[in-house]
């Protein structure tokens, strides 16, 4: 089959489309044949080996994962041992390492049925951004109806599906993002815009009840200046995060530890995404009721995933990425 594979970290250069053997399914796995396969940072992190801290688990001198890409959806080819509720040829959608290829095997835990509203693109777009906003939003925040909400990068995958969520549970939701994405934010439903071009959110003088953070250019101190006193700071590490290129993320999350037990009734979380069967069902729920659609800016080819990631990694791009298979 054809794959975007990768010997060696680097930059988007050193992803190359050629052959590779045909994955088979092992017991509790399904092997899809994808569709659709969307790019997050995830990707752009996994191909660079960046934080250097991280290279224990995605391999000291090269990926230990050589495909790259983790979300997908596309239709049931086989199923292992031990997996039901799923047939060859069913609409699936999900995570698993490996996905920018023709076909991947997943863990049976982590495919669901694909929203039937959705193409595969979309649905490509959904599990690991969707998932990340409502577990950061349901789960952490524990967003209530009439709260006021703030979603630092409110137009990028995650913050796309974080606005729509907040708007569905209820919340008064503030959007921070550049000009050129306001008005993509107020049409998924943001009732207050903040342009980070001309204003800094954290200067304001508003609190908010949660803050979901989905950049990390702030400080945490910065960050629980905008906090109502007893209010939720989600933190997710994101795309330009504090620590730079060794610790990533870790060094605002090591920095969150230090200062949590001293908020004085503020929450300062973290965001652990793990996708499962249960949350793949509640995005698809919430999708067939049109309370969350992913928004998708350009799709790739295949072959093309490498320019897909440079794209995603170097232009800002705007809500999803897709790759087509």
């Amino acid at each position: 089959m054809k794959a975007v594979v990768q010997d060696r970290y680097g930059s988007a250069d050193t992803l190359e489309f050629r052959d590779v053997d045909r994955p088979a399914p092992g017991a509790g796995e399904v092997l899809v044949r994808v569709h659709a396969a969307s790019v997050n940072a995830y990707d752009w992190h996994f191909m660079r080996g960046d934080p250097l801290i991280g290279r224990g688990t995605m391999g000291l001198r090269r990926p230990r994962t050589p495909v790259r890409g983790r979300d997908f959806a596309g239709r049931v080819e086989a199923l292992g041992a031990g997996v039901t509720g799923l047939e060859p040829g069913d609409e699936v959608y999900g995570e698993a390492d490996g996905t920018f290829a023709e076909y991947v095997c997943a863990r049976d835990a982590e495919v669901g049925p694909k929203p039937a509203n959705l193409t595969f693109e979309e649905a490509a777009a959904m599990p690991l951004a969707g998932n990340t906003a409502l577990i950061g939003l349901r789960d952490v925040a524990r967003v209530r109806p009439g709260q006021a909400v703030l979603v630092n990068g409110a137009s990028g995958g995650v913050g796309t599906f974080a606005v729509q969520l907040g708007k569905a549970y209820g919340a008064e939701v503030t959007a921070v993002c550049s000009t050129r994405n306001a008005d993509l934010v107020r049409s998924l439903g943001a009732d207050h815009v903040i342009d980070y071009t001309r204003e800094d959110f954290t200067r304001g003088g508003r609190r908010y009840d949660v803050v979901l953070d989905l950049v990390g250019n702030h400080p945490l101190g910065a960050l629980r200046r905008v906090l109502s006193p007893t209010g939720v700071l989600a933190l997710s590490g994101g795309g330009v995060y504090e620590g730079g290129s060794v610790v990533g993320p870790m060094g605002l999350f090591l920095k969150r530890q230090v200062v949590a037990p001293f908020a004085r009734g503020q929450r300062l979380l973290e965001i652990s995404a793990r996708q499962n069967k249960a949350n793949l069902a509640a995005l698809r729920e919430l999708a067939e009721a049109g309370k969350i659609s992913p928004v998708v800016e350009r799709t790739y080819p295949l072959d093309e995933a490498a320019e897909a990631i440079r794209y995603l990694e170097v232009e800002h791009a705007r809500a999803k990425v897709v790759v087509t298979v």
